[in-house]
């Protein structure tokens, strides 16, 4: 079976990690596994008909895949398919049977145990399912952790912990013990302590599905918000095909230790590779399975920015009956909603009017371009002004007004 081809191959220059026919075989191997491994991709046996043939568990089957910088990546399959197996082999906590495992141009399956270590310490991070939390330390103390491993001085480290417990939102809570914290609380502790050291890539495994389902909600929430912020390159390990399409930028589907297809959360419902991957995402309804990105218009005709004249504004959402426009810097940066009411009222009888940046209001609503149309009509009953749909930068790529939502929405009922 040939490898399945990645759609959206980066320029190497921008990878911060490759994987090149990835193996990872369980079991006693004979003195020259590369022709064993050979008749394995050629023979197109089960694991369990491996397993009965040659004693032999197959956990990764040739994975090819890349990564690029700042992207979310989620590697996501059923129980067994080899989803955590190969994440580990990423930095080594398995040792690859055979393959190469590239990060930031470095060979990992090469690196001396030293080496290996200091990639660990300085450049990875890794958020588990069980929070692996101390539950004699504090919140802080949990944190500073990997600080302490690494040697970091006593006020750099709690200056560090302190800055990423404010990041996942538990500033306050730092003197708590972990007994005193909720399941997803616990959860932001794990992460605070893997952000704590700034590394560049994050590896995550299940890092949210030992939660209940609304506080794992929450979590995928506040994770997207987050990404925005610290520009990691994330590599999410789940088995929930709604929290897979919900966090990635790109997926891979597996089964069997293989890698099955590979794609935009959009590639991967709307066009399955195979009969498996079908069937994986076949319980979607198409509100799930259309997002933001697909209904997103061009913002032009409902922003405006503070230099804009009042007196035109206000008679461009008279002439077109708009409640209120989005404001945004010269950035593209979303800045809030400009009301009509509320410039009317700051005009006065000669035309002038007040400063618009003290008319802004905050209560804009912001969606990412992989939200559903069942959580995009949730947020638009709340907002007489489009959504507003933010790229990765946080930056505005579009807009859907509510018109248009609840067209898409008739249509699919």
């Amino acid at each position: 079976m040939m490898q399945p081809m990645d759609p959206h191959e980066n320029s190497s220059r921008d990878l911060t990690i490759v994987c090149e026919n990835l193996w990872k075989i369980f079991g006693e191997l004979p003195k020259d596994p590369d022709s064993l491994l050979e008749t394995l991709d050629t023979v197109h046996l089960s694991k369990e008909e491996i397993l009965e043939k040659y004693g032999l568990t197959v956990g990764v089957h040739k994975a090819n895949f890349q990564i690029k910088k700042g992207e979310v990546f989620v590697i996501m399959g059923l129980s067994g398919s080899g989803k955590s197996t190969i994440v580990r082999c990423l930095n080594r906590l398995i040792r690859p049977t055979s393959g190469r495992v590239v990060i930031q141009g470095k060979d990992v399956t090469r690196m001396t145990s030293r080496d290996l270590r200091t990639l660990c310490r300085e450049k990875m991070g890794m958020v588990f399912q069980n929070f692996a939390l101390v539950p004699t330390r504090t919140v802080l103390q949990n944190v500073t952790l990997g600080l302490e491993i690494r040697k970091i001085p006593k006020t750099q480290r709690l200056q560090k912990a302190r800055e990423a417990i404010q990041l996942v939102g538990l500033s306050g809570w730092e003197d708590k013990y972990c007994k005193q914290l909720s399941g997803g609380m616990q959860q932001r502790v794990g992460l605070a302590r893997a952000l704590a050291g700034d590394p560049e890539i994050l590896l995550m495994d299940e890092a949210f599905s030992a939660l209940d389902p609304l506080i794992r909600k929450q979590m995928q929430d506040e994770f997207l918000k987050l990404v925005r912020i610290v520009d990691k390159t994330i590599v999410f390990i789940t088995h929930d095909l709604d929290e897979g399409l919900k966090l990635g930028d790109r997926i891979a589907v597996m089964k069997d230790g293989r890698i099955v297809q590979i794609g935009t959360p959009e590639d991967i419902v709307m066009h399955p590779a195979d009969a498996y991957v079908a069937e994986f995402v076949s319980a979607i309804s198409r509100t799930k399975r259309e997002t933001a990105r697909d209904l997103v218009s061009d913002p032009e005709e409902w922003v405006c920015t503070l230099d804009d004249d009042p007196v035109s504004l206000l008679e461009k959402m008279r002439d077109q009956d708009y409640l209120g426009l989005l404001v945004i810097d010269d950035q593209d940066n979303p800045l809030g909603v400009l009301y009509r009411d509320m410039l009317r009222s700051a005009i006065d009888d000669k035309g002038e009017a007040v400063a618009l940046l003290d008319l802004v209001s905050k209560d804009m609503i912001t969606v990412n371009q992989h939200t559903g149309v069942d959580e995009l009509v949730a947020q638009a009953a709340r907002t007489s002004i489009p959504l507003a749909v933010l790229d990765r930068k946080n930056r505005l790529a579009g807009v859907i007004p509510r018109s248009s939502l609840l067209k898409e929405l008739a249509e699919m009922i």
